[in-house]
């Protein structure tokens, strides 16, 4: 089997596309960098002539997220935007409405228009991912894959917060309505809520999964309700919002009977009724970061092992409070 673009990357630790500039542009890559990834080539009998061409820089970058209707992103792309234009930098970006084919043939077109992609809470395979970090120069925002570079929020230990201050009010027996099944963020969010409330013996009932939107609140406290339990975390705010719509609607007062919890601190959870107590997801920041990893990619001063985990932090409001009795 021959060797490939793909087998060098791996072994430099280095993205395919800064491969590709230590054989074509060696000017834009660091000279140490440029040493690795001519030794790793030697190593594995790489020809340069197997190389992809040189392209122009655009001076444009793209970012495609999943939904650009859920308030999460906003911020997102605030931080995007805002860390682009200290570079005079331009920001195409689109919204894939969490279809994978969808956000693979935007990613592909894209290719063809900017210099790399950040991707936000991208639904498609690894492998798929692994596919078009081949076709262009990406980073993957709220999702981790292994040899891709990456800008993560700690969802896992924003739910450790979050079980452990319900543990603290005295919850023993609490609902997760969770998120899409196939969503890496609603991976990470299991992993901590099942460590920290093994820790803490709180026992969780888990629904769903459910869509993240308002919608998948409404049914999800219904069968949080029915389950007995004195607690209900949502996967985000706006299955919370929904969550204590329902609520409200069937005259469960919010949190005397029963306290929620959300998680992203949209603007919103600021100013609901009651407000909402929350994990603040440091999106804009995220957003920023995202560009930075994605341009110092582009200048050969990062390598395709850059990953960077952003804290979050539980923000406690109104709707928690010790159960009732």
């Amino acid at each position: 089997m021959s060797v490939t673009i793909h087998d060098v990357a791996r072994r430099a630790n280095v993205s395919i596309s800064t491969v590709s500039r230590a054989f074509t542009s060696p000017d834009l890559v660091r000279h140490q960098t440029r040493s690795r990834v001519l030794a790793a080539a030697s190593e594995l009998g790489y020809h340069a002539a197997g190389a992809p061409q040189p392209v122009a820089r655009t001076g444009h970058i793209g970012i495609v997220v999943s939904d650009l209707g859920n308030p999460f992103f906003t911020g997102v792309l605030d931080g995007v935007q805002a860390r682009a234009r200290q570079d005079d930098v331009a920001v195409l970006f689109a919204s894939s409405d969490q279809d994978p084919a969808t956000e693979q043939n935007l990613v592909r077109r894209m290719a063809r228009q900017v210099d790399g992609v950040v991707l936000g809470s991208p639904s498609m395979t690894d492998d798929q991912l692994r596919a078009l970090a081949g076709q262009t120069t990406l980073v993957l925002l709220n999702r981790e894959v292994p040899g891709i570079p990456s800008i993560v929020m700690d969802a896992a230990d924003g739910m450790r917060q979050a079980i452990e201050h319900l543990a603290a009010l005295g919850h023993r027996r609490c609902a997760y309505l969770g998120g899409p099944r196939a969503s890496w963020a609603n991976r990470a969010r299991r992993q901590g809520l099942t460590e920290a409330a093994e820790r803490h013996g709180t026992e969780v009932v888990e629904f769903g999964p459910f869509p993240p939107v308002f919608e998948g609140g409404l049914q999800g406290a219904d069968l949080a309700l029915a389950a007995d339990v004195t607690a209900i975390v949502a996967y985000n705010d706006l299955v919370a919002f929904g969550a204590l719509a329902r609520l409200n609607a069937r005259g469960v007062p919010v949190p005397d009977e029963i306290s929620l919890i959300g998680f992203d601190d949209l603007v919103f959870a600021a100013i609901s009724a009651p407000p909402l107590t929350t994990i603040a997801m440091p999106t804009e920041a995220a957003g920023r970061a995202a560009v930075t990893i994605l341009l110092d990619l582009l200048d050969g001063q990062a390598d395709g092992r850059t990953n960077q985990v952003l804290d979050t932090y539980l923000i406690v409001r109104a709707t928690t409070a010790p159960p009732a009795g």
